[in-house]
């Protein structure tokens, strides 16, 4: 008789959610919305830097408009965060990345301000706890 070993459970992965919609006070609907250029940079750095333990996608509207641009990182078990007043560039792309990283490789995920990157240590618009039913098990 043979004993298959079970794969160990994989890790949470965090999510990045990023609002397609975010356009900074007085921005033109003309052209795309900042939230839709920053889904687009952190996509492209997350496609060039295969990140394990992290997803990106994009979705209309997080209600953060006067925060404008809004992100999110949640994961199963863990504190979901959301963050405002981000810039719509490649070097917010980045730290978006680098925070969802920290966020995904912390057990209890808890994100210290002193720890985060720069451009998320301050605009946290939310810390909320883990569903319950990932807590109670």
């Amino acid at each position: 008789m043979s004993h298959a070993a079970h794969p160990a459970p994989a890790a949470p992965v965090t999510e990045v959610i990023v609002c397609t919609t975010c356009r900074p006070a007085g921005a033109s609907r003309d052209v795309p919305a900042a939230g839709q250029i920053l889904l687009d940079n952190v996509q492209m750095l997350q496609c060039e830097d295969l990140r394990t333990g992290v997803q990106v996608r994009g979705i209309a509207c997080m209600s953060g408009c006067s925060r404008a641009c809004t992100v999110a990182l949640q994961a199963a078990g863990k504190p979901t965060y959301f963050f405002g007043d981000l810039l719509a560039d490649p070097e917010t792309a980045a730290q978006v990345l680098a925070c969802a990283d920290l966020h995904a490789r912390s057990v209890d995920g808890a994100l210290p301000r002193s720890q985060r990157p720069e451009r998320l240590r301050s605009g946290i618009l939310a810390k909320l706890p883990p569903f319950l039913s990932a807590v109670v098990a």
